[in-house]
């Protein structure tokens, strides 16, 4: 019975209707109309999005988070949807496979997504062909991080196995510490084994013509003690910033999913959405206090709405990510919240002239 009803299982999950609709969305992007026509729908003029950072200039503060475009195969896409920048990954050096299937699991009342399995990645190789292939004027970060077979006393090499290779495609890099989405969590939370990932790639960096910032991903389910020392690792060394945070292994905020989340029973996976809204909130707020202001943060977490992305950035973002509200409401959600966060943006640059 269960190799019979199997793929029907795989072809009435999430996981399924995610995978047609990238497929979907990457056979369209093959034709230049549909850039145009998806350029001209999403792409309106916003005068107050833009900001510098990194000494790079970003037309817009709202970014594609990583987990959609896991492999770099919708960047013309991203681009035309409107957003500033997009991060591909989380890149592993090797190809793995994800799961079990299904593992994503979509709980539309929360607005949220739960992924229980490895992270899926068609390994470094092919992700600098699908990049190399594409024709874009995008800011590109590369989300990093070992495979989920590799012991944790490998892990510096691996990071810098990705680094090196991607180094003239990136615009900047994630090391991504936080991968806690199956049984092989991976959430190393000492100095040493967070400088042990580090150092080998400042050394790398230092070696090269052009500079390519490095930023450090957290998790929210870290102590405030544990935040305190990724902040202080990032004063410390020549981190230049922070992307807070990934996603959850909590369950908080899901009354409205009760019956899917006992359905699933004790699954390990990653929690991501709008039940994270506060907690990323946190995070931000007190990785920038801690900081003074000084270093970028990209915040993301729970960020669906206008309102979402100006309250993590008054809580100390330079710049925002979202993925699961793309994933619910794709490029018409992203265009409501760049036009609604660019006039929130300008009143409150009218409010601070008018002081």
């Amino acid at each position: 019975m269960k190799s019979i009803f199997t793929p029907i299982r795989y072809l009435l999950s999430d996981d399924f209707a995610l995978l047609l609709a990238r497929w979907r969305t990457a056979m369209l992007a093959r034709m230049p109309l549909f850039l145009a026509l998806r350029r001209k729908r999403y792409t309106l003029q916003t005068d107050y999005l833009g900001t510098e950072v990194f000494g790079m200039k970003f037309p817009s503060r709202i970014g594609l988070g990583a987990g959609y475009d896991r492999n770099g195969e919708h960047i013309n896409v991203m681009e035309a949807t409107g957003f500033g920048f997009m991060e591909i990954g989380t890149i592993t050096p090797k190809p793995q496979r994800g799961g079990p299937s299904p593992a994503l699991h979509k709980l539309p009342k929360n607005r949220a997504l739960l992924y229980c399995g490895q992270t899926e990645s068609q390994g470094v190789e092919r992700v600098i062909e699908n990049i190399k292939s594409q024709n874009h004027n995008i800011i590109i970060g590369c989300n990093i991080a070992k495979n989920d077979a590799t012991a944790p006393e490998d892990a510096p090499q691996e990071y810098l196995r990705l680094f090196r290779p991607l180094y003239q495609y990136a615009d900047y890099f994630t090391v991504n510490i936080c991968r806690n989405s199956s049984e092989r969590a991976y959430v190393p939370t000492s100095r040493e084994e967070i400088m042990a990932i580090l150092q080998p790639l400042f050394e790398f960096r230092r070696g090269q013509n052009q500079y390519r910032p490095i930023l450090l991903k957290i998790s929210p389910d870290l102590s405030d003690e544990q935040i305190d020392l990724m902040t202080d690792i990032m004063i410390d060394t020549p981190l230049d910033g922070m992307v807070a945070c990934a996603g959850t292994t909590g369950r908080y905020g899901l009354e409205e999913s009760t019956q899917i989340i006992h359905s699933l029973g004790r699954k390990a996976g990653a929690l991501t959405g709008a039940p994270l809204r506060e907690r990323a909130l946190e995070v931000v707020r007190r990785v920038h206090e801690r900081a003074k202001g000084t270093y970028p943060i990209i915040g993301c977490g729970g960020i669906s709405t206008a309102d979402d992305a100006m309250a993590m950035i008054e809580a100390g973002a330079t710049l925002v990510q979202v993925t699961t509200e793309y994933i619910y409401g794709g490029g018409k959600s992203i265009l409501n919240m760049r036009m609604g966060l660019n006039e929130r943006l300008r009143k409150a640059q009218q409010r601070q002239t008018n002081q």
